[in-house]
């Protein structure tokens, strides 16, 4: 089998885990039991070693469509060919008595809607990344795959055959006629290999689906691009860790900035530095139970000890050790190794994450629920540390594999920090040492004005004593540094959406983070443009719109553009390449947050008209 195109893909899962299935009906990446588990499907990181799961017609030519069930998370692949056309319907049951949430079962059910079709089945798990060896046994209603530490039960209504390491089916589908296959974790339970009925199937169907209706039925997004957001939505809670409310960065590892180049990472964890983007948009959107359990999540993982820094990224479930390793038995996506397993910036020390983290509980106190003493107390012991390190260099929040310097994102989001900390204390009339940290914020913010400033660039910089451009500068205003229609904010759009040809960092209305010429980042090769970025500058202008129509114009235009360059399923990865393709790992959550952002804002800014109404982001 060849490498699919990354946006070939869509996603299902059951907030446990989740798992890519491409259009052509294969499962190429599935993590059992949970997000950064090891793999038992990779092929799309080695599509010798890595393992997967297809389920297709035999059919040498085949049209393909891929479409998410209205309203929900249960994935329908559409084949058409010249016997006629089948519909494989993916989904992991939530929401259910059936299955046991411990077995995370994968439901495939194929039916034949026109004609009679050949179908092939072909099951090859690879346990542990591809490096456990494995064997197959045949049991009364399907197979078993056992490994040294997993051991997997397939199901089915159909006739399996073992084929060496895999398990392997070839029937005929009638128009109407369905063949199911029920892939599962197998435990002591007696339950756990057995086949349940075509009728216990449907109800888990219908189960499932009423569950996924029923929580995006409680979004209380009415405006414009609805379908996207939505969709969003759905995606931010298929990333969901559900026993802890985490939400992972992206449910995969190492897909590549570039293909064949090295910017391979690990984002199945939870980045400090997502929190108030995922608070706000819960708490806007309505979603006030996870915007609940996600801010207990961060309370618990943010804790400090003993005066040190905080960690800049965490597992699912709040565990602090990821160290990287590189797979180097796997070739990676197309060729794209390392492939990388951990993450390495865990060691790194980011200053912005205080910000984000800070300006989280902020939005949560103000949006959700009034913080405890506690809680206070925690804060006070953050900002205490952010004035006492915030002029250290650190890594940025590109976490940059370099010497640290001192970026201007880290600065100005230390400033978030001391301020939203200011303003809790202001609206709950919590005791702090005010005036030490009003001097302290304001000490942040003319560092910043001063040496962060390029007059040759008539631009915010990336950092002190350079003149290389960054697309962070752009949560300036997102996060109301600085006014949107400061002249120096203007100023610094206007360098931003230069082609870089002009020193610019716009692309087809797409934005790169820096120029790597002129920022090394201790990495060799390329990347893309980065989606989140994009967003971004739609807020910025969204903002600055409100005092300038052209602006506001252009950001709509922007947004609508940047909307096309999701895949069939309305899904984004990290980057787009210079194809159009989509590049890095995928889905991206960041992205998603950011178009929600971007989306409400936009469209609230278009309904004021250009009247000068506070913002709303804060």
């Amino acid at each position: 089998m060849a490498y699919k195109p990354i946006e070939h893909y869509g996603l299902i899962g059951d907030m446990h885990t989740a798992a890519l299935v491409g259009l052509d009906g294969s499962i190429d990446w599935l993590c059992l039991p949970s997000f950064d588990s090891p793999s038992v499907f990779a092929a799309i990181l080695d599509h010798q070693k890595g393992g997967f799961f297809s389920v297709a017609p035999e059919d040498s030519e085949v049209s393909c469509k891929q479409f998410y069930w209205s309203h929900t998370n249960v994935l329908v692949s559409r084949f058409m060919t010249a016997h006629g056309a089948a519909e494989l319907t993916d989904f992991m049951p939530v929401g259910t008595v059936y299955p046991a949430p411990r077995h995370h079962d994968l439901v495939r059910r194929v039916t034949a809607v026109r004609g009679c079709l050949p179908i092939r089945v072909i099951c090859r798990p690879a346990f542990d990344y591809a490096r456990a060896d494995h064997h197959v046994e045949a049991t009364p209603n399907g197979v078993r795959f056992v490994s040294p530490r997993m051991t997997l039960a397939l199901v089915s209504d159909n006739v399996l055959r073992i084929e060496g390491k895999a398990a392997v089916a070839h029937f005929d589908l009638d128009e109407g006629e369905s063949a199911h296959f029920i892939l599962r974790m197998e435990d002591d339970e007696p339950s756990a290999g057995l086949t349940p009925s075509a009728r216990q199937i449907e109800a888990s169907f219908e189960q499932t689906v009423h569950f996924w209706r029923a929580w995006i039925g409680r979004s209380q997004y009415g405006g414009r691009w609805r379908e996207m957001v939505e969709r969003s939505l759905l995606t931010l809670k298929l990333l969901t860790y559900e026993p802890t409310g985490a939400i992972v960065a992206a449910p995969t590892t190492s897909l590549p900035e570039s293909v064949g180049g090295v910017r391979n990472w690990d984002y199945r964890y939870t980045w400090v530095r997502d929190a108030a983007f995922t608070l706000y948009a819960l708490l806007r959107l309505g979603y006030h139970e996870e915007a609940h359990r996600y801010f207990l999540f961060l309370r618990g993982v943010s804790q400090q000890q003993d005066g040190a820094a905080l960690q800049v990224l965490y597992g699912v479930d709040g565990r602090r050790s990821l160290e990287e390793h590189t797979l180097d038995h796997l070739e990676g996506y197309k060729g794209s190794r390392p492939v990388r397993i951990g993450n390495g910036a865990v060691q790194q020390m980011q200053l912005d994450i205080y910000g984000e983290l800070i300006d989280s509980i902020y939005l949560y106190n103000k949006w959700g629920n009034p913080i405890s003493h506690d809680d206070w107390l925690s804060v006070g012991r953050l900002v205490e540390w952010v004035l006492a390190n915030w002029q250290s260099a650190d890594s940025g929040m590109w976490e940059v594999r370099a010497d640290p310097r001192h970026y201007v994102s880290s600065k100005a989001m230390c400033w978030v920090a001391v301020d939203r900390a200011l303003r809790i204390a202001e609206q709950r009339s919590l005791p702090c040492d005010v005036s030490r940290w009003v001097r302290g914020r304001d000490e942040m913010y003319r560092d910043i004005m001063t040496k962060g400033w390029s007059e040759t660039r008539k631009s915010f910089v990336m950092h002190y004593g350079g003149t290389a451009l960054d697309a962070s500068a752009l949560l300036m205003p997102l996060t109301l540094f600085i006014a949107p229609n400061d002249p120096r904010m203007l100023s610094t759009l206007d360098a931003l959406m230069r082609p870089p040809k002009e020193g610019g960092l716009l692309l087809d209305n797409q934005v790169r983070r820096y120029h790597l010429d002129e920022a090394p980042d201790g990495l060799p090769g390329s990347e893309g443009t980065f989606n989140m970025c994009t967003f971004w500058l739609v807020e910025a202008l969204t903002r600055a719109g409100r005092f300038q129509p052209a602006l506001l114009e252009r950001a709509r235009l922007l947004f609508e553009r940047m909307l096309g360059y999701s895949n069939h399923l309305g899904l984004f990865a990290e980057e787009v390449g210079s194809r159009g393709e989509a590049l890095g790992n995928f889905p991206q959550a960041f992205t998603h947050l950011a178009l929600i952002s971007a989306a409400y804002n936009l469209d609230r800014t278009l309904d004021l008209g250009t009247e000068r109404h506070p913002p709303s982001h804060r």
